[in-house]
């Protein structure tokens, strides 16, 4: 019996993810992307254990890697004297995890899944922009229509496939950040070497070292009613950060002063709120499109490959596309569901008023959480 035909819509992280998992399982895949060309914004994204799991499982764990930076330690320091509130040590995640810790820039990760799903044969259509979906059949901007036995929605937080799930938009959630790339040079070198956070009320910074520890990877969080435009390439000026980080320790002010004139990108974060089915028939949504959520705890790019790996296995062991389907989201609901509302309540702890005590009290966070030990590869399906 030949295998369904599988049309993913969407061709970041989960999508490509998926599509190579899906491949590797026999399935025929489309891959709809509507930009023009594949390619990724100029920013960080972290792969914990349970992500590089996943690609352990798909033979691409250690090109990504290579790719990437392995942290040996990261720090929280305090928003006014960066004095260090909690050391978190890395060095020893293979041993323990068995699979890396992986600091990236989302570019190279990218580069790396379009060519394993290029390799593998997979169709991955571009400038093939999604505005409607009929049963499984995906309809394009310009008027032509692909058609599947499966579509998997992996568009997003502004997904079109979620439509026929839900009405409602992504909501503001009060948060907005920006990012930056800068090289690492003299002033930067202890930064890099020590990535982390520093906390205080009501704002975050986060840093991380990509491509060889020669790029710093910068996000500044901050509440902010008012804005709540979520390009990932809209331009800020150096005076709204100088402005919302005023009084925050040396470190925060060298970083904002490192970055070029034009080189900050701000953003609002949305989210979504948790859905009771991510299945109709043969529709289902993965990553961000089935369980948007905010950046507090890292997780999002991981959860998107968790379902890409979850959903090939799945649909592989099963009778019909729509039982693979169900037990897709039989083994994935529960947990993504407490991810993403552990990530959206992580903001309010990470930014409250008595960041003092953050590294005194219980965190919950990915490591206390234990979620790094979750295997996407062999999880009952």
């Amino acid at each position: 019996m030949s295998k369904a035909c599988v049309t993913i819509v969407g061709g970041g992280i989960g999508g490509l993810t998926a599509a190579i998992a899906l491949l590797d399982q026999g399935f025929p895949v489309t891959l709809l992307e509507s930009a023009p060309a594949f390619a990724e914004v100029g920013a960080g994204v972290t792969l914990a254990p349970n992500a590089m799991r996943g690609y352990i499982h798909l033979g691409l764990a250690e090109a990504i890697a290579q790719a990437g930076v392995e942290p040996s330690r990261q720090r929280i320091q305090h928003w006014a004297d960066g004095r260090v509130l909690r050391t978190v040590e890395r060095g020893d995640v293979r041993e323990r995890h068995g699979a890396p810790y992986v600091y990236i820039h989302r570019a190279d990760l990218h580069a790396i899944l379009v060519e394993a799903a290029r390799q593998r044969g997979g169709r991955l259509l571009t400038g093939a922009a999604v505005v409607a979906v009929e049963g499984t059949t995906a309809v394009l901007s310009d008027g032509r229509t692909i058609e599947g036995d499966v579509l998997i929605g992996a568009d997003g937080v502004k997904s079109v496939v979620r439509r026929g799930f839900e009405e409602k938009a992504p909501h503001f959630t009060g948060h907005v950040a920006w990012r930056a790339l800068v090289p690492v040079d003299d002033t930067l070198a202890d930064l890099a070497a020590w990535p982390g956070v520093h906390i205080g009320p009501q704002r975050m910074v986060v840093r991380y070292p990509v491509r060889g520890s020669k790029i710093l990877n910068l996000v500044f969080f901050a509440r902010q009613e008012g804005w709540t435009q979520d390009g990932w390439t809209i331009p800020a000026s150096r005076s709204d950060l100088e402005g919302t980080f005023a009084g925050w320790a040396s470190e925060v002010q060298t970083m904002i002063a490192a970055v070029r004139e034009g080189e900050f990108y701000k953003w609002a974060i949305n989210a979504r709120q948790p859905l009771s089915t991510w299945v109709q028939g043969r529709v289902a949504l993965l990553g961000d499109a089935a369980h948007g959520m905010t950046p507090f705890l890292g997780q999002g790019a991981a959860c998107a490959i968790e379902d890409a790996i979850v959903l090939a296995r799945a649909l592989a062991a099963s009778a019909t596309p729509e039982e693979g389907l169900r037990r897709y989201q039989g083994a994935r609901h529960e947990r993504a569901t407490f991810i993403q509302l552990e990530s959206n309540a992580n903001a309010d702890r990470m930014q409250a008023e008595d960041t003092d005590l953050f590294g005194l009290r219980a965190v919950r966070n990915e490591d206390t959480l234990g979620l790094f030990d979750y295997d996407c590869a062999t999880v009952p399906v």
